[in-house]
């Protein structure tokens, strides 16, 4: 009897930290794994993890442009710029089928240039330039309520600094990276080799 308590003792002793041990190492692969996607996403296609609202004000993750060349643009109805939508609006009928959109972003913060509501931008927008791409709600482009979007595009090493004007284009490669930033007064058909590059 004093031998079988003295195996089962042993037992206890040996194989107790020992299932312990193995029940963890599970635990530590997941994380580890976990660690390096979050990397991924966060370090290198960080365009996706954004949230956007659209004209109804419903969210729109931006994950949905995965494996897509986006070209993100702030717009106005009322700048010297505007007649630019007629440009932007060829491109992506050129390139919609390859794997192309452009993101339009209303903002007024520049001059006032951008006063409608969601509702009437959207008119203006397809009356005025059949846009059919998509145009999402008002935002702050730059300043502290500007959406994280934007804030994210402003803050990159390459291509940091505030929005100058209206019609700022920001190109995005298909891992969701900016791979390039336009001012104002570039015309969107100059464009046109950049984008073609990345399709």
């Amino acid at each position: 009897m004093l031998k079988l308590n003295n195996i089962v003792k042993f037992l206890l002793v040996v194989l107790v930290p020992v299932l312990v041990l193995a029940q963890k190492k599970p635990d530590s692969k997941v994380k580890t794994e976990n660690a390096k996607v979050e990397s991924v996403t966060i370090d290198q296609a960080k365009f996706y993890i954004f949230t956007v609202k659209d004209a109804k004000g419903a969210d729109v993750n931006l994950g949905i442009y995965k494996n897509k060349v986006v070209l993100v643009v702030n717009v106005a109805s009322k700048c010297g710029y505007t007649n630019q939508y007629e440009g932007l609006q060829k491109l992506y009928e050129n390139y919609q089928s390859k794997d192309f959109v452009i993101l339009g972003f209303p903002s007024n913060q520049f001059f006032g240039q951008e006063p409608g509501s969601n509702d009437e931008i959207q008119k203006f927008c397809k009356l005025s330039y059949g846009v059919s791409f998509p145009v999402f709600a008002k935002v702050d482009v730059n300043g502290d309520d500007a959406t994280d979007l934007y804030k994210w595009l402003t803050s990159l090493d390459k291509f940091s600094g505030k929005i100058t004007w209206n019609f700022n284009k920001f190109l995005i490669n298909k891992k969701g990276e900016v791979v390039n930033r336009y001012p104002s007064a570039t015309k969107p058909e100059a464009l046109d080799e950049d984008i073609k590059k990345l399709l």
